[in-house]
C-alpha cells in the first residue's frame, strides 16, 4: 500500500490515492463530467452539492464514491485521455475517441513511437498518443497559435505528461515540425494540410513510417492526396468514421402453440393471452446517421 501512496499520478501512469496537485475527474452522470485540480482548503460545486478537497477527496481512493454538502453523491474518476477528451476545456475543434482510436491503429502506434503533430489546438489527440507511446516515446506538436501553444504545454506539466512531449509555436507549413528524420507518424490538423506534406515527409525516418491527415472537406482531402503522390508517398487511403448508435429495447415474443399434430398446420397459430412466451434484448439502429465530422487520409512513405 505504501507504494502505491507514493505514485504520482499522470495520463500514462496509474496512482491509486488522490493527492496534492492531481487533476480528478468528478462523475455526476454519463453526460456531465468536470475535470477538478485538487488542491487543499478548496472546494468544488457539483449539482449535488459541494466537495471539500481536503476532507472529502485528498487521500480517498481513485473511484470512490464521494458525498456531496447535500446529500447526493458523486464518482470521482482517476484521469484518462479518453476522459479528457469529453471534459478538456475547448480551445478548438476536438478530435472524439472513435477517430482517436482509427488513427492510434492506422499510424502503427506503439510504446517507443516518435510522433509528429500539428496542430495541437485542444489536446485532445495528444493525451491519447503520449499514452500510447510512453514510456519512451516522444511527441513533437506544432500549435500556430502562441496563447493555444502556452495553454497545451501547462496542461501537459499539470498532467505530469511533459517528458514526453515538445510543444512548439511555429507555423508549420513554413518552418516545418523542428526536426528532421526521427518520426515513425505524422499527423496533420490544419486548414491547408498540402502545404505541410513535404514537411512531414523531412520529419519522418528514411526508413519509411505513416503519415495522417484529418479534414472536414473533400476538397482538401483532393489536394492533400495529389500533394503526397507528389512527394512518393504510397497506399494512399481516405475513409470516413461514423458512430450509429443502437438504442436498446425489451421485446416479449409469444411461443407458438403447434398443437400435437404439426404437419397438419399448414398455417402458423394465433397465439391466446396465456400463451408462454421469451423475453428478448433487440436493438434498433437510428433513421439517420449522425452529423459529418471529418475524413481520414492516410499514406505510407516508401522504405528509401
Amino acid at each position: 500500500m505504501m507504494r502505491s501512496i507514493l505514485l504520482i499520478m499522470s495520463f500514462v501512469e496509474y496512482s491509486d490515492f488522490i493527492q496534492e496537485g492531481d487533476v480528478a475527474i468528478v462523475y455526476q452522470s454519463h453526460d456531465c463530467m468536470i475535470p477538478v485540480k485538487v488542491q487543499s482548503g478548496t472546494q468544488t460545486q457539483t449539482r449535488y452539492g459541494v466537495i471539500r478537497h481536503s476532507t472529502d477527496l485528498i487521500g480517498q481512493r481513485y473511484g470512490s464514491k464521494v458525498t456531496c454538502s447535500k446529500g447526493g453523491w458523486v464518482h470521482v474518476l482517476h484521469p484518462t485521455p479518453e476522459l479528457w477528451t469529453v471534459t478538456l476545456p475547448h480551445r478548438t475543434q476536438i478530435l472524439y475517441t472513435t477517430d482517436i482510436a482509427t488513427i492510434t491503429m492506422m499510424l502503427e502506434l506503439k510504446p517507443g513511437s516518435v510522433v509528429c503533430e500539428s496542430g495541437t489546438g485542444s489536446g485532445s489527440l495528444s493525451h491519447a498518443i503520449l499514452r500510447t507511446i510512453a514510456p519512451t516515446g516522444h511527441l513533437h506538436t506544432v500549435e500556430f497559435h502562441q496563447q493555444r501553444a502556452e495553454k497545451a504545454a501547462e496542461e501537459f506539466r499539470e498532467h505530469r505528461v511533459d517528458h514526453l512531449v515538445t510543444v512548439r509555436n511555429q507555423d508549420v507549413c513554413q518552418d516545418g515540425f523542428g526536426v528532421t528524420g526521427v518520426a515513425d507518424a505524422v499527423f496533420l490538423d490544419i486548414p491547408s494540410p498540402w502545404e505541410a506534406v513535404k514537411h512531414a515527409k523531412t520529419a519522418m525516418k528514411r526508413h519509411g513510417g505513416r503519415v495522417c491527415s484529418f479534414s472536414p472537406c473533400i476538397e482538401q482531402v483532393q489536394r492533400t492526396c495529389e500533394a503526397l503522390a507528389d512527394q512518393g508517398f504510397e497506399e494512399i487511403s481516405t475513409m470516413e468514421v461514423l458512430l450509429r448508435v443502437h438504442d436498446v429495447r425489451t421485446i416479449n415474443l409469444p411461443l407458438p402453440d403447434f398443437g400435437p399434430d404439426t404437419d397438419a398446420e399448414k398455417t402458423a397459430p394465433t397465439p391466446t393471452p396465456n400463451q408462454a412466451s421469451v423475453t428478448l434484448k433487440t436493438t434498433t439502429p437510428p433513421r439517420e446517421i449522425p452529423g459529418h465530422t471529418g475524413y481520414l487520409t492516410f499514406a505510407t512513405k516508401p522504405r528509401t
